[in-house]
């Protein structure tokens, strides 16, 4: 097991991209480390897990970085918290499949169990399905403690690479004392981003993430951090969908309209054998008539479907269309259900999730109201 050395080590001025580097050959491989407070201080300072998963923020102009390195390119970061690291994955996050998120679920929940004193985890995972990977922590873990989903934008062997900053910043974050109760977040370019809202709006700039509508729930300044709101209540101890026993999550395929669209890929979903399908409509979640034809098709064949939207910002109402029914209570049978704010990607999450529970139209409405 590595300890860090009291102090940080001193190596001569180099370019970023070569300093980084050597950092990384100093350091041995070894198995999950533990961090040391400065002049054996071990046990004062509160701890932190990191999970490496891979990503941008892993990626040189050779081999991935591990989650050691990544550690190790923090100098002062002994000053903050005791870290262990754990090298869950190593590959860029489109490579992530379901069966590793269910894995991720578990070895998080079991790490939170062991240390009732953790402070908080952090996951290092690549920016393109980032806020995917958070959303579905956000919902099915039990752990209300902090769970900080960071990355980068650039390279660590880029010019300007911002990954050491973002992992600093998520352990300042997971170690402030008004993050006690924050939950699954993203935290990227120092903003502080809600699970449920955060998305990536740019390919490549350093401001890449948003979360439209609410905004963010706080900063990682240089002098502190400042969490400015809230995140979502929830009940502490108790998942929104509790996946033990889930060895698999449902087949929920998105499909995207555009001008021109047919029925041909909703058909196709159903015949790959999709249970629910989201449709990424435009506007306020329409489709085509072709697209329409399919979905009612896909509907009584026992496929749920859900209607999103393309334009990155608004409702789509949970529940339209049908009459009420006979009770006045609850959604008619002929009833489309909507993604409320809910982007695509975020709403077909949700309805995997939701589709381990239910098929009632009823509870669904319910459960895409208030997730």
């Amino acid at each position: 097991m590595l300890r860090f050395p009291s102090a940080p080590l001193r190596l001569p001025v180099l370019p970023h991209a070569v300093a980084f580097l050597v950092l990384s050959a100093l350091a041995p491989a070894l198995t999950p480390l533990q961090a040391q407070t400065p002049e054996g201080g071990a046990g004062e300072l509160p701890r932190v897990h990191v999970l490496a998963t891979g990503g941008t923020i892993s990626n040189t102009d050779g081999d991935r970085l591990t989650g050691e390195d990544l550690v190790r390119s923090l100098p002062g970061v002994e000053l903050l918290a005791r870290l262990t690291v754990e090298q869950f994955s190593n590959v860029a996050s489109g490579a992530i499949t379901l069966e590793q998120w269910l894995g991720m679920r578990r070895r998080i929940d079991e790490v939170f169990g062991e240390d009732p004193d953790l402070a908080g985890i952090i996951v290092t995972h690549g920016t393109d399905t980032m806020e995917e990977t958070a959303y579905f922590l956000a919902l099915t873990l039990a752990a209300c403690r902090p769970v900080i989903v960071t990355g980068a934008m650039r390279r660590a062997t880029d010019l300007g690479a911002d990954g050491p900053a973002n992992l600093f910043n998520a352990v300042r974050v997971a170690v402030h004392e008004g993050a006690r109760e924050l939950g699954s977040v993203v935290l990227m370019n120092d903003e502080i981003l809600p699970a449920r809202e955060v998305i990536k709006v740019n390919t490549s700039r350093m401001d890449a993430f948003e979360a439209p509508g609410p905004g963010r729930l706080g900063v990682a300044d240089p002098d502190r951090v400042v969490l400015e709101r809230a995140p979502r209540p929830r009940t502490c101890g108790e998942p929104a969908f509790d996946l033990r026993g889930v060895d698999a999550l449902p087949r929920v395929e998105i499909i995207h309209s555009h001008l021109g669209a047919d029925g041909t890929l909703v058909r196709a979903a159903v015949e790959a054998g999709a249970v629910g399908i989201v449709v990424a409509g435009v506007g306020r979640g329409g489709s085509t008539p072709d697209q329409s034809r399919a979905v009612r098709e896909a509907r009584d064949a026992g496929v749920v479907v859900v209607f999103s939207s393309r334009t990155g910002a608004g409702r789509v109402p949970v529940l339209r269309g049908g009459p009420p029914s006979a009770e006045g209570e609850g959604p008619a049978p002929g009833a489309l259900l909507g993604a409320s704010d809910l982007s695509p990607q975020k709403a077909r999450i949700l309805l995997m999730l939701a589709l381990t529970r239910t098929r009632d139209l009823a509870e669904l409405q319910e459960i895409f109201e208030t997730h």
